[in-house]
Parts: C-alpha cells; sequence; structure tokens
C-alpha cells in the first residue's frame, strides 16, 4: 500500500528534528575534556539510533490516516471484527514499546546509576510507559466490541490502571523490579485473554515519534 505523501513527508521531517535536536544537545554537553568528549560520542550514537528508528518504523499519523480510509463496519460480525484487530494492533503496540524500551534495558542495568547512556534509556522508559499504558486502555476498550474478548479482558482492567503513574518513576530512574513485573505481568495477561478469545497478540516495536505523540 502506498504511504500517503504527507505521512510521508512529517515522517522525515520528525527524523532530521529528532536527530538534530540532540546531537546538538550532546555538543553542547561534550565541553568537559575527555569525559565530556566521551559523552558526546555516547550522546550523538544514540541520537543517531533513535532517528534511524523514528524512520525506520511507520509513525502514528500513517496508521491514523490509512484506518480513516477503512469503511466503517455495518454488520454485527464486522464490528466484532473490527474489535479484535483494534485491540490486536493497539496491544501489540504496548507490548512491543514495554519489551524494547522498559523490560529490556532494565535486566540489563541501563537504567543504573552510572551505567552509559541510562539518561537517554530512562527517557525512553518514561515514554514507552506512558505510551504502553494509553494503548493497553484502547485495547481494553476495542474489547468491548467482541463479547469474548471484552469477558477475557474484563478482570484486567485494575492491573491496567495501575500502571497509569509508572511513566513517572521510570523516567527519575525510580522503577524496581516490582514496577518492572507489573508491565510484564499486565501484557502477558493481555496476550492470554488475546489468545482465547481468538485475538492473538503479536509485539510490534513502535516507532520513537509514536512513543512521543
Amino acid at each position: 500500500m502506498r504511504v500517503p505523501t504527507t505521512v510521508r513527508f512529517r515522517r522525515a521531517v520528525a527524523a532530521v528534528v529528532l536527530s538534530t535536536s540532540l546531537i546538538a544537545g550532546a555538543t553542547a554537553c561534550g565541553t568537559g575534556g575527555d569525559r565530556g568528549q566521551r559523552e558526546e560520542v555516547s550522546s550523538a550514537a544514540t541520537a543517531a539510533e533513535l532517528a534511524a528508528l523514528a524512520v525506520a518504523e511507520p509513525d502514528a499519523a500513517e496508521a491514523d490516516e490509512l484506518a480513516a480510509a477503512t469503511p466503517e463496519p455495518s454488520t454485527s460480525e464486522e464490528r466484532q471484527k473490527f474489535a479484535k484487530t483494534r485491540f490486536v494492533a493497539n496491544a501489540g503496540l504496548a507490548a512491543g514499546a514495554t519489551y524494547q524500551w522498559i523490560v529490556k534495558p532494565y535486566r540489563a542495568g541501563k537504567f543504573k546509576k552510572g551505567a552509559k547512556g541510562r539518561t537517554f534509556a530512562l527517557i525512553k522508559a518514561g515514554l514507552a510507559g506512558a505510551f504502553a499504558y494509553n494503548r493497553l486502555k484502547a485495547a481494553a476498550d476495542n474489547a468491548k466490541g467482541d463479547p469474548l474478548l471484552s469477558k477475557a479482558m474484563g478482570p484486567l482492567t485494575a492491573g491496567i490502571d495501575s500502571l497509569k503513574n509508572l511513566s513517572g518513576k521510570l523516567r527519575k530512574g525510580d522503577a524496581g523490579d516490582a514496577d518492572i513485573s507489573s508491565f510484564e505481568n499486565v501484557i502477558s495477561g493481555v496476550k492470554e485473554a488475546g489468545k482465547s478469545a481468538g485475538a492473538p497478540v503479536t509485539d510490534k516495536v513502535p516507532s520513537v515519534s509514536q512513543l512521543g505523540g
């Protein structure tokens, strides 16, 4: 499917702005001798990585435009199918963001004081936490359109709500094992709910522009 020109333009601009701003910030921090130079190189590398991610993955605007072009379902069967499709998409993005930018770096020690690249890791984790929470809330809402899915997701409502304020703890570097486990447990529960209702969820890592949107 051809990506709309406006979407491709916005994606390119977002990547350039992200790369430029982060590299500029890295240069400003790199004025303190050898240590400053090392920080500059590390920050610039992270900026390049984030810019690459922004280009590599479709952004939220593209998803919205493509979704807007999809006809509204008219029959009960079509509405249930549409609800499952949206549930799978939102739950998959939540799962991908949680693993890629919260669970994986935490287990690798990236959030510990003194760890290389800690500041950027915490920023991404905070954004990912807020993003995952919002996508999970959307998935729970989508589930209401299908009886089996709605029933399976019912018991997970409280767990999803408990994630609301964890993005702040992640951003500040205050999240511990219990907080990370909360994300993992909720994602696992959502995947099980989807599987039981015939809507299996597959991890989909969102773009950096999606996290910030």
